[in-house]
Protein backbone atom coordinates (compact mmCIF):
# COMPACT_ATOMS: atom_id res chain seq x y z
CA UNK A 1 0.00 0.00 0.00
CA UNK A 2 0.99 3.74 -0.79
CA UNK A 3 0.64 6.59 1.94
CA UNK A 4 -1.07 9.81 0.20
CA UNK A 5 -1.94 13.27 1.09
CA UNK A 6 -5.68 12.80 1.29
CA UNK A 7 -6.44 15.77 -0.96
CA UNK A 8 -4.16 14.16 -3.69
CA UNK A 9 -5.80 11.11 -3.53
CA UNK A 10 -8.92 11.94 -5.40
CA UNK A 11 -9.48 8.65 -7.75
CA UNK A 12 -7.21 6.41 -5.81
CA UNK A 13 -8.63 3.12 -4.67
CA UNK A 14 -9.02 2.96 -0.32
CA UNK A 15 -7.08 -0.38 0.96
CA UNK A 16 -8.29 -0.37 4.32
CA UNK A 17 -12.14 0.65 5.94
CA UNK A 18 -12.18 4.50 7.80
CA UNK A 19 -14.19 4.66 10.82
CA UNK A 20 -16.29 7.26 11.90
CA UNK A 21 -17.04 7.55 15.90
CA UNK A 22 -19.94 9.63 16.77
CA UNK A 23 -20.17 9.49 20.76
CA UNK A 24 -23.60 8.19 21.63
CA UNK A 25 -24.84 7.21 17.97
CA UNK A 26 -22.55 5.47 16.12
CA UNK A 27 -19.35 3.62 15.72
CA UNK A 28 -19.00 2.29 11.96
CA UNK A 29 -17.15 2.21 8.73
CA UNK A 30 -18.02 5.62 6.96
CA UNK A 31 -15.57 4.47 3.58
CA UNK A 32 -15.24 0.88 2.80
CA UNK A 33 -11.97 -0.79 1.98
CA UNK A 34 -12.13 -0.60 -2.16
CA UNK A 35 -13.97 2.60 -2.48
CA UNK A 36 -12.55 5.36 -5.00
CA UNK A 37 -12.41 8.69 -3.34
CA UNK A 38 -14.09 11.67 -4.80
CA UNK A 39 -13.61 15.38 -4.47
CA UNK A 40 -16.16 15.29 -1.87
CA UNK A 41 -14.83 12.49 0.20
CA UNK A 42 -11.94 15.08 0.50
CA UNK A 43 -13.56 17.06 3.47
CA UNK A 44 -15.67 13.91 4.73
CA UNK A 45 -12.23 12.19 5.57
CA UNK A 46 -10.28 15.68 6.77
CA UNK A 47 -13.15 15.90 9.18
CA UNK A 48 -12.20 12.27 10.77
CA UNK A 49 -8.72 12.64 11.08
CA UNK A 50 -7.35 11.56 7.97
CA UNK A 51 -5.09 14.07 6.37
CA UNK A 52 -3.34 10.82 4.77
CA UNK A 53 -4.74 7.93 3.64
CA UNK A 54 -3.21 4.83 2.22
CA UNK A 55 -4.28 3.51 -1.11
CA UNK A 56 -3.88 0.41 -2.42
CA UNK A 57 -0.63 -0.97 -4.71
CA UNK A 58 -0.89 -4.42 -5.66
CA UNK A 59 1.57 -7.21 -4.18
CA UNK A 60 1.57 -10.57 -5.05
CA UNK A 61 3.73 -11.48 -1.29
CA UNK A 62 1.12 -9.49 0.78
CA UNK A 63 -2.79 -9.95 1.49
CA UNK A 64 -4.90 -6.92 2.85
CA UNK A 65 -6.41 -7.37 6.03
CA UNK A 66 -9.69 -8.45 5.44
CA UNK A 67 -8.31 -11.61 3.03
CA UNK A 68 -5.85 -12.51 5.99
CA UNK A 69 -9.55 -12.22 8.61
CA UNK A 70 -10.76 -14.58 5.85
CA UNK A 71 -8.15 -17.03 6.50
CA UNK A 72 -8.11 -16.62 10.04
CA UNK A 73 -11.96 -17.30 10.11
CA UNK A 74 -11.37 -20.42 7.89
CA UNK A 75 -9.07 -21.68 10.76
CA UNK A 76 -11.23 -21.31 13.28
CA UNK A 77 -14.98 -22.33 11.51
CA UNK A 78 -16.80 -25.58 11.78
CA UNK A 79 -20.40 -27.01 11.74
CA UNK A 80 -23.12 -25.06 13.40
CA UNK A 81 -21.69 -21.40 12.93
CA UNK A 82 -21.53 -18.60 9.88
CA UNK A 83 -19.36 -15.79 9.53
CA UNK A 84 -19.83 -12.13 8.89
CA UNK A 85 -19.01 -9.98 6.16
CA UNK A 86 -15.74 -8.72 7.17
CA UNK A 87 -15.76 -5.15 8.20
CA UNK A 88 -12.70 -3.09 9.46
CA UNK A 89 -10.73 -6.01 8.58
CA UNK A 90 -12.86 -8.11 11.26
CA UNK A 91 -15.16 -11.00 11.07
CA UNK A 92 -17.07 -12.91 13.67
CA UNK A 93 -18.05 -16.24 13.80
CA UNK A 94 -22.13 -16.71 14.67
CA UNK A 95 -23.67 -19.84 16.23
CA UNK A 96 -26.12 -21.17 14.41
CA UNK A 97 -27.57 -23.58 16.72
CA UNK A 98 -27.44 -24.37 21.00
CA UNK A 99 -24.56 -26.35 21.72
CA UNK A 100 -21.36 -26.20 23.76
CA UNK A 101 -18.58 -24.67 22.52
CA UNK A 102 -15.19 -26.09 22.80
CA UNK A 103 -11.82 -24.38 21.25
CA UNK A 104 -8.50 -25.89 21.15
CA UNK A 105 -6.58 -24.09 23.28
CA UNK A 106 -3.18 -24.95 22.68
CA UNK A 107 -3.34 -24.43 18.77
CA UNK A 108 -5.09 -21.05 19.66
CA UNK A 109 -2.63 -19.35 22.12
CA UNK A 110 -0.20 -20.80 19.04
CA UNK A 111 -1.52 -18.61 16.59
CA UNK A 112 -1.69 -15.76 18.83
CA UNK A 113 1.97 -16.05 19.79
CA UNK A 114 3.07 -15.21 16.32
CA UNK A 115 1.70 -11.27 16.19
CA UNK A 116 0.75 -9.10 13.82
CA UNK A 117 -2.95 -11.46 13.98
CA UNK A 118 -5.45 -12.43 16.91
CA UNK A 119 -7.74 -14.76 17.14
CA UNK A 120 -10.74 -13.77 20.11
CA UNK A 121 -12.98 -16.28 21.69
CA UNK A 122 -16.01 -16.88 24.14
CA UNK A 123 -14.66 -19.47 26.90
CA UNK A 124 -14.02 -23.07 25.88
CA UNK A 125 -16.52 -25.36 27.63
CA UNK A 126 -19.33 -23.67 28.10
CA UNK A 127 -22.80 -23.92 26.36
CA UNK A 128 -23.68 -21.06 24.10
CA UNK A 129 -27.17 -20.23 22.28
CA UNK A 130 -28.16 -19.61 18.59
CA UNK A 131 -27.34 -16.31 17.62
CA UNK A 132 -24.60 -15.98 20.35
CA UNK A 133 -21.06 -14.54 19.02
CA UNK A 134 -18.49 -17.47 19.33
CA UNK A 135 -14.87 -15.15 18.20
CA UNK A 136 -13.18 -12.53 15.98
CA UNK A 137 -10.49 -12.05 14.26
CA UNK A 138 -8.33 -9.88 12.54
CA UNK A 139 -4.91 -9.06 11.80
CA UNK A 140 -3.05 -6.35 13.23
CA UNK A 141 -1.88 -4.56 10.14
CA UNK A 142 -3.72 -2.90 7.48
CA UNK A 143 -1.32 -5.87 4.83
CA UNK A 144 0.30 -8.74 5.98
CA UNK A 145 2.81 -11.09 4.57
CA UNK A 146 1.28 -14.46 2.42
CA UNK A 147 4.17 -16.57 4.40
CA UNK A 148 2.64 -14.92 8.16
CA UNK A 149 -0.56 -16.45 6.92
CA UNK A 150 0.88 -19.83 5.65
CA UNK A 151 2.35 -20.22 9.16
CA UNK A 152 -1.06 -19.82 10.89
CA UNK A 153 -2.70 -22.43 8.52
CA UNK A 154 0.42 -24.68 9.32
CA UNK A 155 -0.18 -24.61 13.03
CA UNK A 156 -3.78 -25.07 12.85
CA UNK A 157 -3.47 -28.18 10.98
CA UNK A 158 -6.68 -29.88 9.27
CA UNK A 159 -8.64 -29.56 12.58
CA UNK A 160 -10.71 -26.04 12.79
CA UNK A 161 -9.85 -24.51 16.40
CA UNK A 162 -13.95 -23.82 17.01
CA UNK A 163 -16.22 -26.77 17.71
CA UNK A 164 -19.86 -26.56 18.63
CA UNK A 165 -21.02 -29.85 20.27
CA UNK A 166 -24.78 -31.05 20.52
CA UNK A 167 -26.01 -30.92 24.37
CA UNK A 168 -28.23 -33.94 24.32
CA UNK A 169 -31.42 -33.97 26.84
CA UNK A 170 -31.00 -37.32 28.84
CA UNK A 171 -33.24 -39.41 30.51
CA UNK A 172 -31.44 -39.88 34.11
CA UNK A 173 -31.75 -42.10 37.22
CA UNK A 174 -31.20 -40.20 40.87
CA UNK A 175 -30.28 -41.86 43.70
CA UNK A 176 -30.72 -40.31 47.30
CA UNK A 177 -28.80 -41.67 49.65
CA UNK A 178 -28.53 -41.14 53.42
CA UNK A 179 -29.90 -42.95 56.31
CA UNK A 180 -31.65 -39.07 57.84
CA UNK A 181 -33.69 -38.97 54.44
CA UNK A 182 -34.19 -42.34 53.97
CA UNK A 183 -35.99 -42.78 57.57
CA UNK A 184 -37.73 -40.20 57.21
CA UNK A 185 -35.58 -37.73 59.66
CA UNK A 186 -35.11 -34.85 57.80
CA UNK A 187 -37.00 -33.93 54.38
CA UNK A 188 -35.31 -34.17 50.80
CA UNK A 189 -34.02 -31.06 49.73
CA UNK A 190 -31.43 -32.23 47.26
CA UNK A 191 -33.84 -34.01 44.52
CA UNK A 192 -34.97 -30.58 43.77
CA UNK A 193 -32.51 -28.82 43.20
CA UNK A 194 -31.13 -31.81 40.74
CA UNK A 195 -34.28 -31.38 39.27
CA UNK A 196 -34.45 -28.28 38.37
CA UNK A 197 -30.80 -28.26 37.18
CA UNK A 198 -31.59 -31.34 34.91
CA UNK A 199 -34.58 -29.61 33.76
CA UNK A 200 -32.64 -26.47 32.44
CA UNK A 201 -31.16 -28.70 29.55
CA UNK A 202 -34.60 -30.73 28.58
CA UNK A 203 -33.70 -33.73 30.58
CA UNK A 204 -36.12 -36.29 32.37
CA UNK A 205 -35.67 -38.12 35.18
CA UNK A 206 -36.88 -41.39 34.38
CA UNK A 207 -36.42 -43.10 37.39
CA UNK A 208 -35.71 -42.27 41.58
CA UNK A 209 -34.49 -44.31 44.35
CA UNK A 210 -34.25 -43.67 47.95
CA UNK A 211 -31.19 -45.78 49.69
CA UNK A 212 -29.73 -45.56 53.25
CA UNK A 213 -25.76 -45.59 53.77
CA UNK A 214 -25.97 -49.22 53.13
CA UNK A 215 -23.23 -49.24 50.23
CA UNK A 216 -25.14 -52.42 48.78
CA UNK A 217 -28.38 -51.03 48.42
CA UNK A 218 -26.95 -47.96 46.79
CA UNK A 219 -24.92 -50.42 44.04
CA UNK A 220 -28.48 -52.69 43.78
CA UNK A 221 -30.40 -49.04 42.85
CA UNK A 222 -27.31 -47.68 40.60
CA UNK A 223 -27.51 -51.21 38.61
CA UNK A 224 -31.31 -51.60 38.61
CA UNK A 225 -31.40 -47.94 36.80
CA UNK A 226 -28.18 -49.01 34.02
CA UNK A 227 -30.18 -52.48 33.41
CA UNK A 228 -33.26 -49.99 32.84
CA UNK A 229 -31.39 -48.19 30.20
CA UNK A 230 -31.07 -44.89 31.64
CA UNK A 231 -28.62 -42.74 29.91
CA UNK A 232 -26.49 -40.98 33.24
CA UNK A 233 -26.97 -41.88 37.19
CA UNK A 234 -26.75 -38.94 39.70
CA UNK A 235 -25.97 -40.39 43.02
CA UNK A 236 -26.67 -37.54 45.93
CA UNK A 237 -25.37 -37.45 49.21
CA UNK A 238 -22.76 -39.87 51.05
CA UNK A 239 -19.68 -38.36 48.73
CA UNK A 240 -17.45 -37.11 52.07
CA UNK A 241 -14.88 -38.97 53.99
CA UNK A 242 -17.14 -39.81 57.05
CA UNK A 243 -17.37 -43.06 58.35
CA UNK A 244 -21.20 -43.55 56.89
CA UNK A 245 -20.54 -41.85 53.72
CA UNK A 246 -20.04 -44.70 51.18
CA UNK A 247 -21.42 -43.78 48.16
CA UNK A 248 -18.20 -43.70 46.40
CA UNK A 249 -17.61 -47.09 47.38
CA UNK A 250 -21.24 -48.17 45.93
CA UNK A 251 -20.49 -46.36 42.45
CA UNK A 252 -16.77 -48.09 42.66
CA UNK A 253 -18.78 -51.75 43.01
CA UNK A 254 -21.21 -50.91 40.53
CA UNK A 255 -19.08 -51.71 37.81
CA UNK A 256 -18.83 -48.53 36.64
CA UNK A 257 -15.01 -47.07 36.13
CA UNK A 258 -13.91 -43.97 38.28
CA UNK A 259 -12.01 -41.44 36.17
CA UNK A 260 -11.66 -39.44 39.62
CA UNK A 261 -12.58 -38.90 43.08
CA UNK A 262 -11.97 -35.66 43.86
CA UNK A 263 -11.50 -32.07 41.93
CA UNK A 264 -9.99 -28.95 42.30
CA UNK A 265 -13.19 -26.83 42.61
CA UNK A 266 -14.80 -24.94 45.34
CA UNK A 267 -17.84 -25.58 45.58
CA UNK A 268 -17.42 -29.13 44.62
CA UNK A 269 -14.28 -31.14 45.38
CA UNK A 270 -15.69 -34.35 46.70
CA UNK A 271 -17.38 -34.61 43.18
CA UNK A 272 -16.90 -38.21 41.73
CA UNK A 273 -17.19 -38.92 37.99
CA UNK A 274 -17.65 -42.75 36.61
CA UNK A 275 -17.91 -44.25 33.13
CA UNK A 276 -20.19 -47.39 32.64
CA UNK A 277 -18.65 -50.06 29.47
CA UNK A 278 -21.04 -48.32 27.04
CA UNK A 279 -19.99 -44.69 27.64
CA UNK A 280 -22.93 -43.85 30.29
CA UNK A 281 -21.49 -41.48 33.11
CA UNK A 282 -22.17 -42.31 37.10
CA UNK A 283 -21.88 -39.38 39.26
CA UNK A 284 -21.76 -38.75 42.70
CA UNK A 285 -22.45 -35.49 43.86
CA UNK A 286 -21.25 -33.72 47.33
CA UNK A 287 -23.70 -31.62 49.36
CA UNK A 288 -22.59 -28.58 48.08
CA UNK A 289 -24.80 -29.46 44.82
CA UNK A 290 -27.80 -28.72 47.01
CA UNK A 291 -27.12 -25.99 48.47
CA UNK A 292 -24.39 -23.64 46.51
CA UNK A 293 -25.71 -21.79 43.44
CA UNK A 294 -22.87 -22.73 41.17
CA UNK A 295 -21.06 -25.50 41.55
CA UNK A 296 -18.56 -27.77 39.87
CA UNK A 297 -21.72 -30.17 38.32
CA UNK A 298 -22.12 -26.66 36.74
CA UNK A 299 -19.07 -27.10 34.64
CA UNK A 300 -19.20 -30.33 34.80
CA UNK A 301 -23.00 -31.53 33.30
CA UNK A 302 -23.00 -29.95 29.70
CA UNK A 303 -20.14 -31.91 29.30
CA UNK A 304 -21.64 -35.01 30.31
CA UNK A 305 -24.61 -34.16 28.32
CA UNK A 306 -22.93 -33.54 24.94
CA UNK A 307 -20.58 -36.83 25.56
CA UNK A 308 -17.45 -35.04 26.13
CA UNK A 309 -15.29 -37.25 28.16
CA UNK A 310 -14.82 -35.72 31.76
CA UNK A 311 -11.26 -36.40 32.25
CA UNK A 312 -8.82 -36.46 35.10
CA UNK A 313 -6.75 -34.12 32.68
CA UNK A 314 -9.93 -31.60 32.02
CA UNK A 315 -11.00 -31.31 35.53
CA UNK A 316 -7.24 -31.21 36.94
CA UNK A 317 -6.99 -27.78 34.84
CA UNK A 318 -10.25 -26.28 36.19
CA UNK A 319 -7.81 -25.62 39.26
CA UNK A 320 -7.24 -21.95 37.97
CA UNK A 321 -10.54 -20.58 38.01
CA UNK A 322 -11.84 -23.35 40.04
CA UNK A 323 -12.96 -20.75 42.95
CA UNK A 324 -16.03 -19.77 43.25
CA UNK A 325 -16.38 -16.01 45.08
CA UNK A 326 -20.07 -16.70 46.07
CA UNK A 327 -21.01 -13.70 44.98
CA UNK A 328 -24.19 -12.23 46.58
CA UNK A 329 -25.55 -11.80 43.09
CA UNK A 330 -24.54 -14.72 40.81
CA UNK A 331 -23.63 -13.80 37.24
CA UNK A 332 -22.42 -17.32 36.05
CA UNK A 333 -21.93 -18.06 33.70
CA UNK A 334 -20.37 -14.45 33.03
CA UNK A 335 -18.29 -13.98 35.18
CA UNK A 336 -14.50 -16.18 36.36
CA UNK A 337 -15.96 -19.35 37.59
CA UNK A 338 -14.48 -22.15 36.01
CA UNK A 339 -12.50 -20.22 32.77
CA UNK A 340 -9.05 -20.39 33.97
CA UNK A 341 -6.85 -21.27 31.27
Amino acid sequence: MKLMKTQDAVGQVLCHDITQIIKGVTKDARFRKGHIITEEDVPVLLSLGKDHVYIWENNENMLHENEAAEILRSICQSEGMHATEPKEGKIELIADQDGLLLIDLEKLRAINALGDMMIATRASGFPVKKGDKLCGTRVIPLVIGKGRMEQAKKLAGGAPLLRLAAIHAKKYGLVTTGNEVFYGRIQDTFTPVIVEKMTEYGCEMAMHEVCNDDPAMITAAIKKMLDAGVEMVLCTGGMSVDPDDKTPLAIRQSGARVVSYGAPVLPGAMFLVAYTDDGRPVCGLPGCVMYAKRTIFDLALPRLLADEPVTASWLAGLGHGGLCLNCPECHFPNCGFGKGV
